[in-house]
């Protein structure tokens, strides 16, 4: 496998997704698992507009000095990557729609047919308190994607995490969801529109 190729992968999805806003200057991760037992993943500090070999560190599923460096989502990615064999790929994106849409609902069903035939009815995960939910969501997140048999999981409030052995369809996969949910808030506020 050529590392360097798979940084520049990933640093294109990271642009691409950073100006369809699903990634803040410092908000979000995306990685690559590059061998049975590492992966790539953004640092800590690395902006996700000009993702460069020094915003990207390889981590060893054994935690070592690396991990201090790391994002701070690289232990969810971790549980990820040792507990489902098919994630090749996975990005936590706070996408707008999506993530203000999944304040006020249960479950997204999409209305437009790209929505309604690549993705479908997802259920909206609802974390309870934030309060303690980055202990929890390493062994959460693992643990709902293993039982729901999905690669899609929205966090009410929070964001979404996906994963997929191809990075371009996880990419389609986020945008479709998140033109989905922007569809659903645009009837929703035309509808209370006329009959304000």
């Amino acid at each position: 496998m050529n590392k360097q190729h798979l940084k520049d992968q990933l640093a294109s999805l990271a642009l691409s997704m950073f100006r369809k806003d699903f990634f803040g200057i410092y908000h979000g991760s995306l990685s690559a698992k590059t061998e049975s037992s590492r992966f790539l993943i953004n640092t800590k500090a690395a902006v996700f507009d000009a993702l460069d070999n020094n915003s990207l560190i390889e981590l060893y599923f054994k935690k070592d000095y690396r991990w201090k460096q790391a994002s701070i989502d690289a232990s969810i990615h971790h549980s990820i990557y040792s507990q489902i064999s098919e994630a090749k790929f996975i990005a936590f994106t706070m996408p707008q729609f999506t993530t203000a849409y999944s304040l006020d609902h249960n479950i997204i069903t999409p209305k437009d047919y790209f929505g309604y035939e690549e993705i479908g009815s997802v259920e909206i995960f609802d974390p309870k308190q934030f309060d303690d939910w980055y202990e929890r969501a390493n062994s959460e997140i693992a643990y709902y994607f293993q039982t729901n048999k999905t690669n899609l999981m929205i966090i009410r409030g929070y964001g979404v995490y996906a994963y997929s052995r191809d990075m371009h369809e996880m990419a389609k996969q986020l945008a479709i969801l998140e033109k989905s949910c922007r569809l659903l808030m645009l009837e929703k506020s035309s509808s209370s529109l006329l009959y304000d």
